[in-house]
C-alpha cells in the first residue's frame, strides 16, 4: 500500500534557506518536489546544487502568472521582503488555493495570515492554508521573552549576533567575508523589521540591536529583562522549563548556549538565567541556526501541521 506524496514547489530556491528546504523535502516521506525555481539557476540540475536531492528535476525560471498553473499542493515562497504579494495575487486571480508558506516579513503583520511559530501560535492555527514563517531573530526573541512576558518591568532589550548567511546571497557589506573578518558590523539599530514582528507577535514593546558577525550561520541573541518583582533563578529557570516541556525543538540549557554549537541544528537553545542580587533583573541567552530553526526547518514544521502528519516528519530531533 502505497501512500500518495503532495506535491511541494519552491519559488526562489537560490538562497541559502532554498538549499536546506530541499534537504528537508528530499527526505520527507510525505513531501516530494514539483517545482524550484531561480532565475540565476534556470537549466541546471537540483541535484548538482543539493546533493541530497536525487532526482532529474532542474531549476526553472516561471513567472508569477505561470505559478499556479504548476501544479503544487504545498508552495514556499522564499523571496526578498516586499516580493510575495504578485505570487499570492497570481493564485488568487486563478482561483487556486495551495498552502502557501511565506517566508518573508510580508504577511506577518497581516491577521488573515497565520503566524507560525509553532512553540508559541501552535493552539492558534484554525486551519489556515497562508502561513507566514517567522524571521530568524524574532523567533529567538519570541523565545526568550514568552515564559516571562507576564511579569515584566519594562520592554525587554535584545542585542543579537548572526552569521553573515542571515544577509542573503545578494552581494553586500553585511555578508562580504573580507570586510566581516576580525569585525563586528551594527545596522538597523532601531525600527528593524524583526523588532516590530516581535513586539507586534508578543504583544509588549521589544527593543532589538542586530550585529553581523564573521561565521556562516546561526545566531545567538542575549536578552535583558527587568522584572516587576524579585525572582529567584530556580524559580525562572522552572518558567521555562515548564514553557517548552515537550517541545522537540526547544532546549532549555543550564549554562548560556553558545553560537559554535548551534551550526546545523534544527532546535533552538535557551539558558543563561543571570539574575541580579536583587532578582529583579535576568539576562537570557538564546541560539538557534537561522537557516533552519530561523527559517527552513520552522516552514517544514508549519507544512506537516498543515497536510496532517508529524510536526516533526523529515526534521532530525
Amino acid at each position: 500500500m502505497t501512500t500518495s506524496k503532495k506535491r511541494i514547489g519552491i519559488v526562489g530556491a537560490r538562497g541559502h534557506t532554498g538549499a536546506e528546504l530541499i534537504k528537508l523535502v528530499a527526505a520527507h516521506p510525505s513531501l516530494e518536489l514539483a517545482y524550484v525555481s531561480s532565475r540565476e539557476l534556470d537549466g541546471q540540475r537540483v541535484d548538482a546544487q543539493v546533493s541530497e536531492y536525487h532526482g532529474d528535476l532542474r531549476y526553472t525560471s516561471p513567472a508569477h502568472d505561470e505559478l499556479p498553473a504548476l501544479d503544487a499542493d504545498v508552495v514556499v515562497l522564499a523571496l526578498p521582503n516586499g516580493k510575495a504579494s504578485v505570487c499570492v495575487e497570481a493564485f488568487d486571480k486563478a482561483g487556486k488555493d495551495p498552502v502557501i508558506v511565506d517566508l518573508s516579513a510580508d504577511y506577518r503583520f497581516d491577521s488573515h495570515w497565520y503566524y507560525g511559530l509553532p512553540e508559541l501560535t501552535r493552539n492558534k492555527w484554525r486551519g489556515e492554508k497562508r502561513i507566514s514563517n517567522p524571521g530568524c531573530y524574532a523567533t529567538a526573541m519570541q523565545l526568550s521573552v514568552a515564559p516571562l512576558k507576564d511579569v515584566l518591568a519594562a520592554p525587554p532589550v535584545c542585542f543579537g549576533v548572526s552569521g553573515y548567511s542571515g544577509a542573503g546571497t545578494t552581494p553586500s557589506d553585511k555578508n562580504n567575508p573580507e570586510k566581516l573578518r576580525d569585525n563586528l558590523m551594527p545596522y538597523s539599530l532601531t525600527g528593524h523589521m524583526h523588532e516590530k514582528e516581535a513586539s507586534r507577535h508578543l504583544g509588549i514593546p521589544v527593543e532589538f540591536m542586530p550585529h553581523v558577525a564573521p561565521h556562516f550561520r546561526g545566531l545567538t541573541v542575549t536578552t535583558n529583562l527587568y522584572l516587576s518583582r524579585p525572582h529567584k533563578r530556580e524559580d525562572i529557570l522552572a518558567l521555562f522549563q515548564q514553557a517548552y516541556a515537550g517541545e522537540k525543538l526547544v532546549r532549555v540549557l543550564d549554562e548560556a548556549p553558545w553560537v559554535s554549537q548551534i551550526a546545523g541544528k534544527h532546535h533552538a537553545e535557551i539558558g543563561g538565567f543571570a539574575v541580579s542580587a536583587d532578582g529583579k533583573r535576568v539576562v537570557v541567552v538564546a541560539t538557534l541556526d537561522n537557516l533552519l530553526k530561523g527559517a527552513a526547518t520552522q516552514a517544514v514544521q508549519n507544512i506537516n501541521r498543515v497536510i496532517g502528519v508529524d510536526e516533526y516528519a523529515s526534521i532530525p530531533v
